[in-house]
């Protein structure tokens, strides 16, 4: 008896088969930004020099503040002159110091296909934090809860120009004060694998962090491996906290990096003068490193800052401004002189919704950062109304931003030039390249093509129903969330994470402010 007919096999290619691989999504993660751009360089050297002298003579002469009786302590034994509170160290102490500052690292992500390479052209993008409101997925204004924050944290994961899960996106408000660092720090290691940052809004808060990335990666690892960020804002002009000192030698004594981060409201805590500015920041920046050198040796450090103007007629800060381009090319030579990584903020915008204005301020920024040579690409996606909110919608087409200004930014693709020159003799004059084969094998490829902007015409965009990019990017949010996958967590490591935060929210009363105490 003969075996029954099988049938013939479907065929692996053909039309649809192609279609379908084109549409599928794709969540890969890019690889870290190495910038093939020149930099944007708008000092010479004497003017390098002359920054970098009126910065260590703010230091000597009119010192900063170290609000924090170990910081002092600290300094006078490193040799700092110490009166009261304000440490006047000097130009070699602080020179000596920040040579002792990796020139780059390498971040660690729980998936560690996502490891990072950070410093020099290596750079990465972070979505804005810290915003007491969203913008929803119905485009409404209100306060966040921790349900929203994993909500952006599965964005993020899945956005592939997002290189981590950052921390506190927005602010879970139906969780109290004293607990809200437990809750967050779980939300970013649990919700994706990329890296994250770790919050220092206490020095006991960024204790409990630095348990929970031992408990995720293992203590002895957190020795010799960058897994999290911290961020230590200062007081400008000239001031450095005890609760950020405390948070930062938190993350120092367990090798894990910070941004010094002084806070620049131009021409309210700074000169109204751009290289005056960046003198003063200059120097505070420096002042922070240095600590971290006091605290621990060879601690991985980012020249870190966060840059907006003051509007004269209202006080409001602004976003977008053609000094906050100038500064932040001025900080980026300034880092480079000193062999160091730095920060800067990215897709600022200080508009109400995402209009015109929110796209201006964002472009004008993501363009001048790139151009700036930064290496630690911060709010990258999501900030407005001067980081009082985070939209949803903006959070969208912010990454798409991201992903343009990576491609930009990694220059052009030579790898196919031989190839492509071929196909102008097979068209010759008069012809077109749609469907040569060169173009059918790297259309994809060759150039961006931008899923948040409408290109059609007007014709087809009305019958398609005139949608806006607000709503263009909203459905895209809800798509990815549909599509959402939890990336696996070891199940052992995951209970002892819950443990700890059960233990840590027994211990800490539930109270609303931070906790500084147990």
């Amino acid at each position: 008896m003969t075996a029954p007919r099988q049938p013939a096999p479907a065929r692996s290619g053909g039309r649809a088969a192609r279609r379908a691989l084109r549409s599928a999504p794709d969540f890969t993660m890019l690889p870290g930004l190495r910038s093939a751009l020149p930099f944007c360089e708008i000092m010479e050297g004497a003017q390098i020099e002359l920054i970098d002298s009126a910065s260590m003579e703010i230091l000597e002469n009119v010192g900063v503040q170290f609000r924090d009786n170990i910081a002092l302590a600290d300094w006078t034994r490193a040799g700092a002159k110490v009166v009261g509170d304000r440490v006047y160290p000097d130009r070699g102490l602080v020179r000596e110091l920040i040579a002792t500052i990796p020139s780059g690292f390498t971040y660690h992500a729980r998936d560690p296909k996502k490891n990072l390479a950070l410093g020099g052209r290596n750079a990465v993008f972070v979505p804005m934090t810290g915003a007491p409101f969203l913008r929803d997925l119905d485009d409404r204004r209100r306060v966040p809860t921790l349900d929203d924050l994993a909500m952006f944290h599965k964005l993020s994961h899945m956005l592939p120009a997002l290189h981590s899960s950052a921390h506190h996106i927005v602010e879970p408000c139906d969780h109290p004060v004293s607990h809200r660092h437990l809750r967050i720090t779980y939300s970013s290691m649990k919700h994706s694998d990329k890296m994250f940052m770790g919050m220092t809004t206490s020095p006991r808060n960024a204790e409990d962090v630095m348990e929970m990335c031992a408990i995720l990666f293992g203590e002895d690892y957190l020795e010799s491996h960058a897994v999290t960020t911290g961020n230590i804002n200062g007081n400008s002009p000239l001031v450095w906290d005890e609760t950020m000192l405390g948070a930062m030698r938190a993350f120092c004594r367990r090798n894990q990096p910070v941004l010094c981060s002084p806070f620049v409201l131009g021409g309210a805590n700074t000169p109204a003068n751009v290289p005056a500015a960046v003198a003063q920041l200059n120097a505070e920046a420096l002042s922070a490193l240095a600590y971290t050198q006091v605290i621990r040796k060879g601690a991985p450090a980012i020249y870190g800052h966060y840059l907006s103007t003051v509007s004269m007629k209202s006080g409001a800060p602004m976003a977008g401004t053609p000094e906050i381009s100038l500064m932040n090319f001025m900080i980026g030579q300034m880092a480079r002189h000193y062999g160091v990584p730095w920060c800067t903020s990215n897709t600022l915008g200080g508009a109400k919704t995402f209009d015109a204005q929110a796209g201006y301020e964002s472009a004008t920024t993501l363009s001048a950062v790139l151009h700036a040579g930064a290496n630690y690409i911060w709010h990258s996606a999501g900030w407005n109304e001067a980081g009082m909110h985070c939209s949803v919608a903006k959070f969208i087409v912010d990454a798409e931003q991201c992903a343009m200004g990576h491609r930009m930014a990694s220059g052009p693709q030579w790898g196919d030039f031989a190839e492509a020159l071929k196909a102008v003799p097979d068209v010759g004059p008069g012809g077109h390249y749609l469907g040569h084969p060169h173009t059918q094998a790297h259309f994809q490829s060759a150039f961006f093509m931008p899923e948040m902007f409408d290109n059609n015409s007007i014709e087809q965009w009305q019958a398609e129903g005139s949608v806006e990019i607000t709503a263009r990017a909203l459905a895209r949010a809800r798509a990815l969330l549909a599509q959402y996958e939890e990336p696996a967590l070891d199940a052992a490591t995951d209970e002892a994470l819950r443990d700890y935060i059960a233990r840590r929210e027994r211990e800490i009363p539930a109270v609303d402010e931070l906790n500084q105490d147990h």
